[in-house]
């Protein structure tokens, strides 16, 4: 049997997995032009779709990158820095300049100092091991900073190739939209110009005659609650308006749990606060130390949800690890989910979240 391949991407088409790079209908088999789902999305719902793959095809496809002179625009979710910043960028990538660009910095409170959390952001990337030009807040909803950083990509990109990096679920599809209308004036620009024949995932959008804006595979980091839940689940904890910080005052021997994902014990220490950072939708519960294993056992799913019935299905057992802090102002990190961020110093908390995704401590974020 002869392979069919997208007369789009170039992809071999696949009909069986729809997660799958180059599935298409069976339906659709029978056209003269046959699209995977990517394409067609693209050409006539002017959508770019995230194509997820595997780190060693992924890594495969991005090595072309270090052969080129190109522009790297990483894209983060400013809500989840630890789950989204990649680690060691430039050994994919090569010697090609970066730039990082936090999207969604409208979820932050208002109250958040915008210089401060640019520093931040260069001193997580530098401990991930990426050297950056410069950092950018943008929201691609909002449309906050798009301008800007048009006008700065420009100027840095020397006519050169604009390559766009992220995992999954950092908002990079409504980004490339956004930009490219911005740029252009039009708001089908991508669907006008779109042309066939590029290599396996990577889509190449014209910016001029001899360079493209290029969009990249998202990167699955399987270290995210994000993988892990329903889509029910999933409109839940990914937050879509300003987060709201939540605040309690703990003493020893209390726990708060979110929703029935993830738990924080108060072990040791002076009362003090413990401020929330998490989706408005998802439910925080305060109980004592000594009842919450009961209480997780007796109501998660219930009381104690999200979860839903589809997540808890497939979804892991919890696990504990204690963390001692001597410094104030800390995060506790829990990927794709929130954080909460602890004022005082000199206590020890634990955290319990699904096997295979740890929770990390952090500098406070605001």
């Amino acid at each position: 049997m002869d392979h069919i391949y997208c007369g789009g991407c170039g992809v071999r088409i696949q009909t069986t997995d729809k997660e799958s790079v180059g599935y298409t209908p069976k339906s659709a088999l029978n056209r003269e032009n046959v699209l995977c789902q990517r394409c067609f999305r693209l050409k006539h719902y002017n959508e770019v779709q995230d194509v997820s793959i595997a780190d060693d095809d992924f890594l495969n496809m991005i090595a072309s990158i270090r052969k080129t002179n190109g522009l790297i625009v990483h894209i983060i979710d400013v809500f989840d820095v630890d789950g989204t910043l990649i680690n060691g960028l430039p050994c994919i990538t090569g010697d090609n300049p970066i730039i990082l660009v936090a999207n969604k910095v409208d979820l932050l409170p208002k109250s958040i100092n915008k210089r401060k959390l640019e520093n931040w952001l260069r001193a997580k990337a530098k401990e991930s091991g990426i050297k950056v030009l410069d950092v950018f807040l943008i929201s691609s909803t909002k449309r906050h900073g798009i301008a800007e950083l048009g006008k700065a990509l420009e100027n840095v990109r020397n006519q050169e190739d604009v390559y766009i990096v992220g995992t999954t679920n950092v908002g990079k599809s409504t980004f490339i939209n956004t930009l490219i209308e911005q740029s252009t004036g039009l708001k089908h620009a991508i669907t006008t110009s779109y042309f066939p024949g590029t290599t396996l995932g990577f889509i190449k959008i014209p910016l001029d005659e001899r360079s493209f804006l290029v969009d990249t595979p998202g990167i699955v980091n399987r270290k995210q609650f994000v993988h892990y839940v329903s889509k029910a689940d999933l409109k839940l904890i990914i937050p879509d308006k300003e987060i709201k910080p939540r605040i309690y005052q703990l003493n020893p021997g209390q726990t708060l749990f979110f929703g029935g994902l993830a738990r924080l014990d108060f072990l040791t220490g002076l009362q003090q606060s413990f401020v929330c950072y998490f989706s408005n939708q998802l439910p925080i519960h305060r109980t004592k130390l000594e009842k919450a294993d009961d209480l997780y056992a007796k109501h998660k799913g219930g009381l104690l949800s999200p979860p839903n019935q589809g997540t808890l299905n497939t979804w892991p057992d919890l696990t504990a690890e204690a963390y001692k802090i001597k410094d104030g102002k800390t995060d506790i990190v829990f990927p794709g989910l929130g954080w909460v961020s602890m004022v005082d110093g000199h206590l020890t908390v634990q955290a319990h979240t699904p096997e295979g995704i740890p929770a990390t401590l952090r500098k406070a974020l605001v």
